[in-house]
């Protein structure tokens, strides 16, 4: 507390001077004083918790004193002048959650490091220190230490000349013990945060090297090992009983002499080697490698050690292979699918090889063959280039329909197109869905008056179209020389026989295709009707069109 602040206050209490009219019961004593300064600082050593700290610093003065209000405000930035932001308040009275640091009273205490008492609200340059309407006396003290400003602690009451000497000598002792334990937090905080940093830039730096495919080895000045990445210790067999070991010694008979006397040579001499070969072998393995060997400095360039990075050729040929094994999967794939199935779905195919399985597949599919009504009768006599030509132009626009609904283009029969859905990727309902859909399709471009196929001769060709739903087993059938991707199982059979009582213009499912389309078509049901193979009648449905 200063003295001269009588001239700027008049109400400021001056040293040695107790407040006039403050009653004897209002003071603390000085036997209470230091009683509750001993148990007020016991409770703030008690944790090193920044907040927690300044939790207990604002609650024991404020029921210590019996003030109405008390707040802490403690600097943003206290490398630089900044304003103060309040931390803890105590008092159900509403307050600035800030104070600038151009107010007059942060500015005087931030030079002068004294306390400023009010006794009671007048007109004078510290007013800003009674925080609310309703207050009439205030103390404003700074938590500081010799070397850091790091805030304000402020006091208010709803009376007048409240704050004595008793109540000051409290607060003055108790904010000089609580800016240094604070400050000491701060502190405390500062350094667990750095080696936090520290720690995280560690396992940072631990993930790189090892996640290295090079193997990395140092060693200190002496050439003894320091460190090593995991890829290293897998492929070396270092473990970590190697760590202090010389390093010519551990590579002893297990690398050429040519190599270490050169590893050696760079630690004296300060020299980089690059690209130098070798065979590592010892009892359990056997590694062609490439090294490149570089001094290890430190600070100002003082030499620390040796790094030596190990590219395993072995294993980099072995990766190799294994990059044109997929490379060649991926481009058996594309040539058995890109003619047969929409481009989406190959490169589905192409980035996820393993969907397609080696051999048989069982699989959820819908089956579709697609037969031409009065081919027969149409090609008696016709010259075969002509019906080849026919086929041709009403296949290439049902084959479009085909894939545009992800279907698959298994085979052509004759004039039959056998087709599935399902296969190689399954999403059994949809691909239900769009089966009748490309069906309903198919029939909507035969009917069209401006179909670009059957015209001519042809034009009186129709298409029926029979389907099933089911299991099927689906992969590469055929021999060394020849192999084709397709689907068999009795699935295909039942919707080749279906294909068979579908009349030109129609499309039979059976009830398994229906439950798997559910509402999604308006559907006509038919007599249930016997198919070779089966000892009961399928129930079947003729498609009529898409719901609305």
């Amino acid at each position: 507390m200063v003295s001269s602040i009588q001239r700027l206050s008049p109400g400021t209490l001056q040293p040695g001077h107790v407040a006039a009219g403050a009653a004897a019961s209002e003071t603390l004593g000085i036997e209470r004083v230091l009683d509750e300064l001993v148990r007020a600082g016991s409770l703030l050593s008690r944790d090193l918790n920044f907040k927690n700290m300044a939790g207990v610093l604002v609650e024991q003065t404020l029921d210590i004193t019996k003030s109405d209000l008390a707040c802490l405000y403690i600097r943003t930035d206290p490398e630089r002048r900044s304003d103060l932001r309040l931390i803890y308040r105590r008092g159900r009275f509403q307050v600035p959650e800030t104070l600038s640091r151009e107010a007059e009273i942060v500015q005087f205490i931030e030079e002068s490091d004294e306390t400023v008492v009010l006794l009671e609200r007048r007109e004078n340059p510290f007013v800003g220190l009674l925080l609310n309407s309703e207050m009439a006396g205030g103390i404003a003290l700074p938590i500081s230490t010799p070397t850091a400003k790091l805030g304000l602690l402020i006091l208010n009451s709803r009376k007048t000349m409240f704050y004595n000497r008793e109540r000051f000598d409290f607060l003055d002792s108790f904010t000089k013990l609580a800016g240094g334990m604070l400050h000491n937090s701060k502190l405390y905080q500062e350094l667990r945060d750095y080696l936090r940093r520290i720690e995280a830039l560690e396992r940072y730096q631990e993930n790189i090297f090892s996640s290295m495919t090079n193997l990395l080895v140092t060693t200190d000045e002496q050439g003894s090992i320091r460190y090593f990445n995991r890829a290293a210790a897998e492929r070396l067999g270092l473990a970590e009983s190697h760590v202090g070991t010389r390093l010519s010694h551990f590579f002893d008979k297990k690398i050429g002499r040519k190599i270490v006397r050169e590893i050696d040579r760079s630690r004296t001499d300060k020299l980089v080697a690059l690209g130098m070969e070798g065979i590592y072998k010892d009892e359990q393995r056997e590694m062609d490698f490439s090294l490149n060997i570089s001094p290890l400095l430190g600070k100002r360039g003082a030499q620390e050690g040796t790094t030596l990075l190990f590219t395993d050729q072995t294993r980099e040929k072995e990766l190799q292979g294994q990059v044109k094994q997929v490379v060649e999967e991926r481009r058996v794939i594309k040539d058995m699918f890109a003619r047969y199935l929409s481009s989406e779905i190959v490169s589905q195919l192409v980035e996820s090889p393993g969907l397609v399985k080696p051999g048989g597949d069982k699989k959820m599919a819908t089956i579709f063959f697609a037969d031409i009504r009065g081919y027969t009768s149409f090609s008696e006599g016709k010259e075969p280039e002509y019906i080849i030509d026919v086929l041709n132009e009403y296949f290439s626009e049902a084959v479009e329909s085909v894939i545009n609904h992800k279907g698959y283009i298994d085979k052509f029969i004759g004039d039959c197109i056998m087709a599935a859905w399902g296969v190689p990727l399954q999403t059994e309902q949809e691909d239900a869905i769009q089966a009748v859909s490309c069906a309903l399709e198919i029939q909507d471009l035969v009917r069209s008056k401006q179909r670009t196929f059957f015209q001519g001769d042809a034009s009186g060709l129709r298409v029926g179209v029979g389907m099933h739903s089911g299991p099927i087993v689906a992969g590469n059938l055929g021999s060394i020389r020849r192999m084709n991707y397709t689907v068999i199982g009795d699935t295909v059979n039942i919707a080749a026989r279906l294909e068979g009582v579908a009349k030109a213009n129609e499309i039979i499912i059976t009830e398994q295709t229906r439950n798997f389309v559910k509402d999604h078509f308006k559907l006509e049901k038919r007599e249930p009707v016997q198919v070779k193979g089966k000892a009961l009648p399928l129930k079947i449905y003729r498609v009529l069109k898409r719901s609305a």
